[in-house]
């Protein structure tokens, strides 16, 4: 009985009908600023009407990106754990928990990668390096951030996650968000264990990233 009661505790519910608004079937307007993931969910929860269960041991550790502006419930959902590891898994249309993404294996009859894994890390900082030059606020050069990215059987980045803050929250943000649907020339080997860890440092260290120097891998 107390072991069921010591599980029982790990997990935050979000729930009871009563105390949510009901579900909106347009775009809701949420306004969440960046704080722990467990209390953005709350926060989510309360703005959106969704019921989540939500395992504080897995939210624990990680932060939530800032949300503002007018969403639907899942795309704004998506947003918020952007940059967390995580991902939603819906038991009802209104009801949702959170867990580690889980990917597919490369299917048969896929374009094969002979690349090796330590190759195919390289070609992805060269085009996460790529992606991160285009916008203002992500482009290295003066800052230092650790990420890890998840990549799927098709090549594509579906999600990234920053380690620790960068220093700036609306850098943290625009980091992420540069990373969104980035494509690959290749899906990753099978030999590859993911996720993968990328270090970004700035200039001046040797192993700096150049703007004007990447080649690689192609993102779109």
């Amino acid at each position: 009985m107390r072991q069921c009661l010591a599980r029982i505790t790990v997990l935050l519910v979000v729930v009871l009908t009563g105390w949510l608004p009901a579900l909106a079937a347009g775009p809701i307007a949420f306004t969440i600023p960046a704080q722990p993931l467990d209390q953005a969910l709350h926060a989510f929860s309360q703005q959106s009407g969704m019921a989540v269960l939500v395992d504080r041991e897995l939210t624990g550790k990680r932060r939530s990106m800032h949300l503002h502006g007018h969403f639907s419930a899942r795309a704004a959902l998506q947003r918020l754990l952007e940059g967390t590891g995580l991902t939603a898994h819906y038991s009802a249309a209104d009801a949702f928990t959170v867990q580690p993404i889980q990917l597919e294996q490369v299917k048969q009859g896929t374009r094969p990668n002979r690349m090796s894994a330590g190759n195919y890390a390289q070609a992805i900082q060269q085009a996460v390096e790529r992606a991160m030059c285009r916008s203002v606020l992500a482009r290295p050069g003066n800052y230092r951030a650790a990420l890890q990215v998840w990549i799927d059987a098709q090549g594509v980045l579906v999600q990234s996650r920053l380690l620790a803050s960068t220093g700036n929250e609306q850098r943290d943000a625009a980091v992420v968000e540069s990373l969104r649907a980035l494509l690959l020339e290749r899906p990753p080997p099978s030999s590859m264990a993911q996720p993968v860890t990328l270090l970004l440092r700035p200039e001046g260290t040797g192993t700096g990233m150049d703007c004007t120097h990447s080649q690689g891998a192609s993102a779109a």
